[in-house]
């Protein structure tokens, strides 16, 4: 517990620690009150899939991750992923181990 409080439980006009302790410090933000650097990587993580789906890739999720497994799967299979696609591809190759 603060030990200022101990003192002064409310608070009182003039009193040094009193004025300290109601300080908030805001770090990591700015003074409009969002992080910068997350809106960024928000930003490039949405631009990132707005690119993949103009190349008809439809990813998983808008992670950075999850885009990159999408256009990994495309450039292998030399075509668009999809969910879809890639869950009958993946059985298509079971059966063809099979055979």
């Amino acid at each position: 517990m603060n030990r200022h409080l101990l003192h002064h439980p409310e608070y009182v006009e003039g009193c040094f620690g009193c004025k300290v302790g109601s300080l908030r410090v805001g770090y990591c933000r700015s003074a409009a009150g969002y992080d910068r650097t997350a809106q960024k990587k928000w930003d490039a993580e949405l631009d990132s899939y707005e690119a993949a789906r103009k190349n008809g890739i439809q990813p998983d999720g808008t992670t950075t991750k999850k885009i990159r497994q999408a256009e990994t799967w495309s450039e292998k299979h030399q075509q668009p992923y999809s969910q879809e696609l890639a869950s009958k591809t993946t059985e298509l190759q079971a059966l063809e181990r099979l055979l």
